[in-house]
């Protein structure tokens, strides 16, 4: 059994503010203390008062005071520190398994059932495991109002877990510098009843945003991309971002550094599969190598397909 509060947003709310405070206010207290010990030293012995410079010797009592003090008060945010952090290494057997991937710039989230969203929802006090996996450089996954964040680091794949106490709608942040649009890289937390979430998490329909939700060609590809985050470097209206616009490309004639060299090539079904098996094969010209990564154990032939008909539907008629 979990207890909830109403004001804490997640089970590890309360230890964080009891450590954030503690520290802040010995923090605060040291510096007034110090300050005002400061300021007297200043008027008590200056020149005008002290013509005349004193050796003072040595107080071992004075020594002692000042030593023993300060270990106590380290030994004392410590304790809170760690008090905190414990709980955070052992989720519960009970917890919801999730996979959250981390890539340039976006993040996605896989459930037991093999469903995915671009947002992490989770039902009201349940714990919730995330394992966190990064495919490309370092991220970090930070939600502020449940007081957790972690490193998602390259071929080391690590957890978090927390239990949800508030219904509701939190933001979600990458909280390690990723490249050139970091700032993009954010989803929602998505806190439901355990009612609504039984009813989303068996919805076979995959999740999309509500943009997207109308039966229009192309939508269940652009439904793929924006789960794999593609929007974050393409844009579909011709704006140029870290990548190539998406609007009127299909089809079109188009100049690509292939080993080294300026290739004109046709985007086509094939050249669209060959840069998501393999990005780094066609480099459209004057934009960066290295950004990004390959789909090819991440998307079906089928999703392929579904891609290039939303692709096709952006040639504007």
């Amino acid at each position: 059994m979990y207890s909830t509060t109403a004001t804490d947003a997640s089970n590890f709310v309360n230890s964080y503010n009891i450590a954030f405070y503690s520290i802040a206010v010995i923090s605060l207290i040291l510096l007034i203390g110090l300050t005002l010990v400061m300021l007297y030293f200043v008027f008590r012995f200056n020149k005008k008062k002290n013509k005349t410079a004193t050796q003072n010797e040595g107080n071992t009592r004075l020594e002692i005071i000042w030593t023993t003090i300060p270990v106590l008060l380290v030994l004392l945010m410590f304790y809170y520190g760690w008090a905190g952090w414990k709980p955070m290494t052992r989720a519960p057997k009970d917890a919801i398994n999730i996979t959250s991937t981390a890539r340039m710039w976006s993040f996605s989230f896989q459930y037991e059932n093999g469903k995915q969203s671009p947002d992490l929802v989770i039902p009201v006090n349940i714990p919730v495991k995330i394992k966190l996996v990064a495919v490309d450089v370092l991220h970090s996954l930070f939600i502020p109002a449940f007081k957790v964040k972690s490193d998602m680091v390259p071929g080391n794949d690590k957890m978090m877990w927390f239990l949800p106490q508030t219904v509701g709608e939190f933001d979600l942040y990458c909280a390690e510098y990723c490249g050139l649009r970091h700032s993009y890289m954010n989803a929602n937390v998505k806190v439901l009843s355990q009612e609504d979430y039984n009813t989303w998490y068996a919805d076979s329909v995959p999740v999309a945003a509500d943009s997207v939700r109308k039966a229009v060609p192309g939508s269940e590809g652009l439904t793929i991309m924006i789960n794999q985050g593609c929007n974050a470097c393409h844009s579909s209206d011709g704006s140029k971002l870290v990548g190539p616009s998406y609007l009127n490309l299909f089809g079109q004639k188009q100049i690509v550094i292939s080993e080294g060299k300026e290739v004109q090539v046709t985007v086509d079904e094939e050249y669209i599969r060959k840069s998501l098996y393999e990005p780094n094969g066609d480099i459209a010209k004057g934009y960066p190598k290295d950004l990004m990564q390959s789909y090819k154990d991440v998307l079906s032939d089928d999703d392929v397909a579904k891609i290039i008909e939303y692709l096709k539907s952006l040639n504007e008629k």
